[in-house]
């Protein structure tokens, strides 16, 4: 069977394609620009373009047909579109990266299933992503274009470490932070709950939709099991540092206001996304991948990260704009406290 991989160098399709690579008979195309070579091209074929050239795309893929396209870089309604022409008579699938930032904030009920409504007024992202799904599945609906949806939620690597509250340059300045004995910033009281995913499960769970007739027509949000609280998570990450964590928490609704205008959107990305409880039902998908679980709980999936950025400088990118916002929020609010 024949896959082409719209991007497939990011945190989660790196690890779908080597799952596939290393345990499936899948023939493997990438299209992305070549700016990051990791798999052998005897392999995984390399096709050299810029999606965003349709014209481009099409002539490269003249004549070729697949078993299933997978859109890992499609954000907006006019990219989707762009897909739905290039490979509505090329594939048997097209699979569709949404978020689990698209379910209802807040939801009705804390326990999220696929049916949970989607709407996020908090988050142009999820709005966006929302939107591509509305599209495909009217496409889907009217003309049987042969779409899956999947909905990941916090999906990490051994390239970074999954945090609530940073800057523009990711979690090292988090990580420094917790090293010096700065007090870190976590959002809200720290008991709200959050699924983390380590990018080889998520693969299992995208890998068994794949050619699979019963996912057409069908979204599916892939999560580990695991449900941590935001303090859980800090602690883990301070103690596979060997460190004592000084956690401040701060209101969402606080950093948000005065977070916004330093372009950090906390509003999207907290009060639209992580400051919300989460508990997802994970049924749907066990129900094709039985074998989707936490293989890499936390606390080893952040051993294996912190071993990685900690020996590759390149991955430690210091931020000293967001180091110094969280001293003065902390300042100000240890302030407020003596004048009330």
């Amino acid at each position: 069977m024949k896959a082409l991989f719209i991007g497939g160098t990011g945190t989660i399709s790196t690890a779908v394609v080597k799952r596939l690579v290393e345990k499936t008979g899948w023939e493997i195309w990438l299209l992305n620009r070549g700016n990051r070579n990791l798999f052998d091209p005897d392999r995984v074929h390399p096709i050299i373009a810029d999606i965003n050239d349709e014209a481009d795309v099409a002539a490269k893929l003249k004549g070729m047909t697949f078993d299933a396209v997978c859109e890992f870089i499609g954000f907006t309604v006019d990219q989707v579109e762009r897909d739905y022409r290039l490979f509505k008579d090329k594939t048997r699938q097209y699979i569709y990266i949404s978020s689990a930032s698209a379910y209802h904030k807040p939801a009705a009920d804390h326990r999220i299933t696929e049916g949970t409504s989607l709407a996020n007024p908090y988050w142009q992202y999820s709005r966006d992503k929302i939107a591509c799904e509305e599209f495909l599945m009217k496409k889907y609906r009217e003309e049987g274009f042969p779409v899956t949806i999947v909905r990941p939620s916090h999906t990490y690597d051994e390239r970074n470490i999954p945090i609530g509250v940073h800057g523009k340059n990711g979690s090292w300045q988090v990580i420094r932070r917790m090293q010096e004995g700065k007090p870190v910033i976590i959002q809200g009281d720290g008991t709200s709950l959050w699924h983390l995913t380590f990018n080889t499960d998520f693969a299992i769970g995208y890998t068994a939709l794949m050619g699979n007739v019963h996912a057409i027509g069908e979204a599916f949000h892939i999560t580990g099991d695991e449900v941590l609280t935001w303090d859980q998570i800090y602690a883990t990450i301070a103690d596979a540092l060997g460190v004592k964590l000084n956690a401040y928490h701060v209101s969402s609704e606080f950093l948000a206001a005065v977070g916004d205008k330093y372009g950090y959107d906390y509003t999207g990305s907290l009060i639209g996304d992580k400051a919300v409880s989460v508990a997802f039902d994970n049924s749907k998908i066990k129900r094709i991948a039985p074998d989707m679980t936490t293989n890499v709980p936390f606390n080893a999936g952040v051993r294996i990260a912190l071993d990685h950025i900690l020996s590759h400088p390149e991955c430690q990118k210091e931020d000293e704009e967001f180091d110094a916002w969280c001293d003065r929020v902390i300042e100000a609010l240890e302030e407020s406290k003596k004048r009330i």
